[in-house]
């Protein structure tokens, strides 16, 4: 008999009562079933079916409770606790709340998920024989994705960030349509777990599809000059930054191409709002 361990699904007798639930056995290994783990009635001499997971002190417990998530088997769960030095804590269904180490989780920490946010993820037992959570991988992604079509194209959807990657954000829709977001098409990097919205740009050969998470032009035209204004109240009336400016710098403070950010300003001037006068731009006050 293979020696069970931490995510195991396992029917085993209940063999005696405790102070605090039941002892459970394999006919090798006992295992406590607590109170808090129990979903209808124990009593001696039955056989359960129960899910096994490490406790607070690192033995294997039993609950009656079957996961959603299995050793092998993917779904969305909800990250409930974050540790800097550990990584995030994700609920499986279970009393126990579930690591997904650090190691498994973007580099940078201002893309990591926040409690609320989902991931997308399955179970895996590490060298100590702990269990933890694993977040899906590209090859599963495409496995199980469903095929977009060709009328798709100029769609709004929504999903969520599976994986961050500098280059840009992989997204899984609410649909279940494997999508990429290009870092030219997103004014933030949103975060692993988030669940964001965006329209479909392309529609690719294979299946997937391109999305951009910023808005159309004209929406995207009044939003930046309303940014731009904001950042000229907020700086007294003036900033030091005109349609000659450098790319990086407007970048840098307006998170918007020069382009973008010419047509905003240019939009500004013919509504007489502002006006350039050298390497500054001022708010023009009403008399």
């Amino acid at each position: 008999m293979n020696k069970l361990q931490a995510g195991s699904i396992a029917e085993l007798r209940v063999e005696r009562q405790a102070e605090f639930g039941y002892f459970l056995t394999d006919g090798e290994q006992d295992f406590l079933l607590h109170t808090n783990e129990m979903t209808g009635e124990v009593k001696e001499g039955d056989t359960i079916e129960v899910f096994l997971y490490n406790d607070k002190e690192g033995r294997l417990a039993a609950t009656m409770t079957i996961p959603k998530v299995k050793l092998g088997e993917y779904d969305w769960v909800e990250v409930v606790d974050i540790n800097p030095r550990l990584g995030v804590f994700v609920n499986i269904g279970i009393q126990k709340d579930i690591l997904v180490s650090l190691d498994d989780l973007p580099a940078f920490k201002s893309v990591w998920p926040k409690v609320g946010d989902q991931l997308f993820v399955t179970l895996k037992i590490d060298y100590k024989g702990r269990l933890l959570g694993q977040l899906v991988t590209e090859e599963v992604v495409e496995e199980i994705e469903k095929e977009a079509t060709f009328e798709m194209d100029k769609q709004q959807i929504s999903g969520r960030i599976y994986r961050a990657l500098k280059v840009g954000s992989f997204m899984l829709s609410d649909e279940g349509y494997r999508c990429f977001i290009h870092e030219s098409q997103r004014r933030q990097e949103p975060r692993l777990g988030e669940h964001v919205t965006g329209r479909v740009i392309d529609v690719k050969e294979d299946g997937s599809l391109n999305v951009s998470l910023l808005p159309l032009k004209q929406e995207s035209l009044d939003e930046d000059a309303e940014m731009i204004y904001a950042y000229l109240e907020r700086n007294g009336g003036k900033m030091p930054y005109t349609d000659k400016s450098e790319p990086g710098d407007i970048r840098l403070d307006f998170g918007m191409s020069k382009a973008a950010f010419k047509r905003a300003l240019g939009r500004l001037m013919k509504e007489k709002k502002v006006e350039q006068k050298g390497d500054w731009t001022f708010i023009i006050k009403s008399e």
